[in-house]
């Protein structure tokens, strides 16, 4: 159980307990209706984080979006998903209103709207709790369907091996619409850790200067942070309060593997390489630090809770180590499978428990992966 009086959220404008940020996401998810469909147009902000944590709570269904959403992509996702309510900033409100519609503000606060459209309620799968879009999503995007249950297993998972507890303190570098960004949040939240919020980016002096003055212990990056890092000088910085790094959002390449493996070992920093996808909820591997730089190019060994099999064209399990095959994971995080209109949040769970990652890789000695490559590049002609 999370101590109510822990520090959840800090901004540069004010920090909430764990107490108060619940009372402010049970004020803001009182105005919707449970299992409605909820557009949220995240940001790294107060009101967001809270408003998430309300909608789950009030059982709610968050379809993320980002500040970015252009006019004519929003317009098509409110034609085709019809939410019954928009979470964003007022500002995004106003500069959208053509294309939200005629829509009635139930509640206000921070600088963050609630909208309600009108629309009448759409058929939701029982066990959908959030929905995020792949990262490969362009035009219309399809989204992931999520469960409570594979939100609290992945966050469960990380928190694991992470070592993450309630001294800990995050800050953000990555969208809160993106898996690895709200992962990072869930993973916190669960443990009654410490959230700092910033919209600035590691490129800004105003970032230091936040993680210096809140004490962080962590951050998280995909690999253009890294190559930001390398060029910023990331080894010279004096940053006495962090406690690890963490990598995902694609191959990070043995050459930054190495140069911030070296660097972390220096400052006694510990560095997480992991591997995932969005469709498992966020992470599938890590690779435990110790091994970063014997093991170079690695995604490392599935998380606590899940497995790995390599399995060959014929969807036979390969057992040889340095055998190349299709990835295959399995556990609670992976998602129910896929929407791409509004009829499809209805539908049963397509994976059951089972991912197909579409990812060549291949197994070492020691029980180490390595992605080699996508099963896209690969033909069956046959039966070869």
């Amino acid at each position: 159980m999370v101590n109510k009086s822990n520090i959840a959220l800090i901004s540069k404008d004010e920090q909430l307990t764990y107490g108060e940020m619940l009372v402010l996401a049970d004020e803001i998810a009182s105005h919707v209706e449970p299992r409605s469909l909820v557009f949220l147009v995240t940001s790294n902000t107060v009101p967001a984080i809270a408003g998430y944590v309300g909608f789950e709570r009030r059982s709610a269904v968050p379809l993320m979006l980002r500040e970015e959403t252009g006019s004519g992509q929003l317009r098509n996702l409110v034609e085709e998903y019809t939410p019954r309510y928009v979470w964003a900033k007022a500002s995004f409100c106003d500069e959208m209103s053509e294309t939200l519609g005629d829509c009635k503000t139930l509640y206000e606060n921070r600088g963050y709207r609630l909208l309600g459209t009108g629309a009448k309620p759409i058929e939701i799968h029982p066990d959908t709790a959030l929905l995020l879009t792949t990262s490969g999503s362009t035009g219309t995007p399809k989204f992931v369907r999520l469960t409570a249950r594979n939100l609290e297993a992945n966050a469960e998972s990380i928190a694991e091996y992470q070592r993450i507890t309630e001294k800990d303190r995050a800050i953000t570098t990555l969208p809160f619409s993106y898996s690895f960004g709200i992962s990072i949040v869930n993973s916190h939240l669960l443990r009654g850790a410490s959230i700092a919020l910033t919209e600035d980016g590691i490129l800004s002096r105003d970032f230091w200067d936040f993680l210096r003055e809140v004490g962080a212990t962590n951050f998280g990056g995909v690999p253009y942070t890294y190559q930001m890092l390398e060029k910023l000088r990331f080894g010279r910085m004096d940053l006495p309060s962090l406690r690890y790094i963490a990598q995902a959002g694609g191959r990070l390449g043995e050459h930054l593997q190495e140069v911030f493996g070296k660097i972390c070992a220096d400052k006694g920093i510990e560095f997480f390489v992991m591997y995932g996808q969005t469709e498992a909820t966020a992470r599938m591997s890590w690779l435990p630090p110790e091994r970063v730089l014997d093991k170079l190019g690695s995604i490392g060994i599935a998380i606590p809770g899940g497995t790995f099999e390599i399995r060959d064209v014929n969807d036979q399990p390969i057992e040889e180590p340095g055998v190349a095959g299709e990835l295959v994971y399995r556990g609670d995080n992976v998602s129910l499978g896929y929407a791409t209109c509004a009829a499809e949040l209805a539908s049963p769970d397509e994976r059951h428990g089972v991912l197909h990652t579409g990812d060549v890789a291949k197994r070492d000695e020691d029980g180490y992966y390595y992605i080699v490559g996508r099963m896209k590049r690969f033909l069956k002609m046959f039966g070869n």
